[in-house]
């Protein structure tokens, strides 16, 4: 079994997950299923074999809204490619640059959580 690491938002009010929902709307590209979404990772933040890979890219987190949660995952992935050695949890930079995404987020659609 597979473990997932991520930060996860719960015990949302509806109109904080309307909120966030209209903000990953608005800033990312939707996923494949309902209430998932794509953060796509800046090219410059790529890990050397990521960019090894450009053929599995472009690379991006997860996160999926649920009723009253949001999860944004840590593992990075490839639209194109499930078990490739590109596919690796965030570096330090990488996972900064979600917890930045995550607090602006939080912040201009003024969730308390």
């Amino acid at each position: 079994m597979i473990k997932m690491r991520q930060f996860l938002i719960d015990e949302l009010s509806k109109e904080e997950r309307d909120n966030i929902e209209s903000y990953l709307k608005r800033t990312v590209k939707p996923g494949p299923i309902n209430g998932m979404y794509l953060l796509e990772i800046p090219e410059d933040l790529l890990g050397p074999v990521q960019y090894e890979h450009p053929g599995c890219g472009p690379f991006y987190f997860c996160i999926e809204t649920g009723d009253n949660t949001v999860s944004f995952e840590f593992l990075v992935r490839s639209p194109t490619n499930l078990h490739c050695s590109c596919i690796a949890y965030a570096s330090p930079d990488q996972r900064d640059f979600l917890l930045r995404f995550i607090d602006t987020l939080l912040e201009e659609e003024s969730i308390k959580a």
